[in-house]
């Protein structure tokens, strides 16, 4: 019994302490948004306006349109909408800034849960989903 106990706290605790970062799809990223779990675009205002997009995103630009960024003062605006425990869903243009700020999610930040949009707006725009001009 004590042995079946030390297995089920050990599972427990590294899959806490190992971040997930997993790939999603379009329909994954509609469920997961069904269930509550956060989109953060990181996208610049400029492809925001250019492409719309997914309702309910929260809009947070991560990479400038010279390819800066500010971790620290993009991770306080991230901290009010999802802490390092909640699930997240990150999603750019093609799927390759969101897949390198999932990873200083999960390597500097200690994010567990990141799901990456593996190919972005693109994809979600040619599958004809809806987006929205954002205000």
């Amino acid at each position: 019994m004590k042995i079946k106990l030390f297995i089920i706290c050990l599972l427990l605790l590294t899959s806490q302490v190992f971040a997930e970062i997993k790939k999603v799809d379009n329909q994954e990223i509609i469920a997961l948004m069904k269930s509550g779990i956060p989109i953060i675009d990181i996208r610049t205002a400029d492809e925001w306006k250019n492409t719309g997009v997914i309702q309910q995103s929260h809009l947070l630009t991560f990479f400038d349109n010279q390819g800066n960024h500010n971790t620290e003062k993009w991770m306080t605006s991230l901290k009010l909408i999802a802490n390092k425990n909640d699930p997240v869903i990150l999603i750019c243009r093609s799927g390759r800034r969101s897949g390198i700020v999932a990873k200083i999610l999960e390597e500097q930040e200690n994010y567990t849960r990141i799901y990456d949009a593996s190919s972005g707006m693109v994809s979600w725009i040619n599958s004809k989903h809806k987006t929205f001009k954002p205000n």
